[in-house]
């Protein structure tokens, strides 16, 4: 294993102490207990957004935090779900007296977790909802999961949500254009090779130089099958069956296209790869109206893509569209 690391035990602390001093005009952050949060939180009568999971899918979620989307983000270690605490103390700094929204992504100790959180913040006077994300059409469920997981179709819920939270928007209608998106969201990915969790040192699975992984998951969980390696454009047939397969699209819909590198895929193959899914949409009448491509929900080092599509109308469009300042989505500001 070679990393650029000190100690496997202080990757993710000294990970999150690095991007607070990179972003300081965005965040703030803690390490007793670790979350991130935006610089100006809380937000007086606005509801505050918290989302977090394990560590090593960056820039989700940290970099997603600030104006127009998250206000604290948790990490927990290197693909494990943060402790109830930190939680708890994330939520009670973007409390502005709205109440606040988890977004969560659908692993089992995520969801515990919380959970757990959100009932100790209701016994301090803060409204909490929930919004459990499971955008993946690869399996049912997972060793992590019950039912589908959350993958980078957590992303476009986050962005969605955090623009409706800067208009004003009650809880319940923060709560609401949430679970929209994620109900409108589908995901499918491929692995082509495996990574290396710090703490572990070794792959967390294998596949043979000419195997490739398809439905895996953003931990390195099994997919769907394991298949031989094929040209880019085959792979994305794949993936966009089984997207499109699970939420069909009429001619003449819209779709928002994210391309997602699993954190060890160029830019150059991303873009192959969105080519090709934008041809077989436009070839079944789909207009492909936003789009996004890059490394947003990584698996540390993993080469591999994932494809997300969301089902747009002119309230989705809208919202898409209205200012971000994180530090890893930028624009309108």
């Amino acid at each position: 294993m070679k990393k650029l690391i000190n100690d496997p035990k202080h990757v993710v602390d000294e990970a999150v102490a690095g991007f607070g001093l990179a972003h300081p005009d965005l965040v703030e952050v803690s390490l007793d207990p670790i979350f991130i949060v935006r610089k100006d939180a809380p937000t007086a009568g606005k509801v505050g957004i918290v989302s977090g999971g394990g560590s090593g899918h960056e820039p989700l979620h940290g970099g997603f935090v600030g104006y127009g989307m998250l206000d604290a983000a948790v990490p927990g270690p290197v693909f494990t779900s943060p402790t109830p605490d930190p939680i708890l103390a994330a939520t009670k700094a973007v409390d502005g007296g709205a109440g606040v929204l988890h977004i969560v992504k659908n692993y089992t100790g995520d969801v515990l977790n919380f959970e757990t959180a959100a009932d100790l913040a209701l016994a301090e006077g803060i409204e909490v909802r929930a919004v459990v994300t499971n955008d993946d059409v690869a399996v049912k469920d997972s060793l992590y999961t019950a039912g589908r997981r959350g993958v980078a179709g957590t992303v476009l819920v986050e962005k969605i949500a955090g623009a409706k939270a800067e208009t004003g928007a009650s809880l319940d209608d923060v709560a609401a254009i949430a679970e929209k998106v994620n109900d409108r969201t589908r995901t499918m990915g491929v692995a082509l090779t495996p990574c290396v969790v710090p703490h572990a040192g070794e792959p967390s699975f294998t596949l043979a130089d000419d195997e490739i992984e398809i439905g895996i998951g953003i931990h390195g969980e099994p997919g769907r099958e394991r298949i031989k390696l094929e040209p880019a454009d085959a792979i994305v047939d794949r993936l966009l069956d089984a997207i499109l397969e699970d939420l069909p699209y009429a001619s003449g819909e819209r779709t928002l296209l994210l391309v997602n590198g699993m954190g060890g895929t160029p830019q150059v193959e991303l873009f192959i790869v969105f080519k090709h899914a934008a041809e077989v949409l436009a070839a079944k009448g789909v207009e492909v109206s936003r789009s996004l491509v890059g490394n947003y929900t990584t698996s540390l080092e993993m080469q591999g893509v994932s494809i997300t599509l969301l089902k747009l109308d002119d309230e989705l469009t809208e919202l898409w569209d209205a200012p971000v300042q994180t530090a890893a989505l930028r624009w309108g500001r």
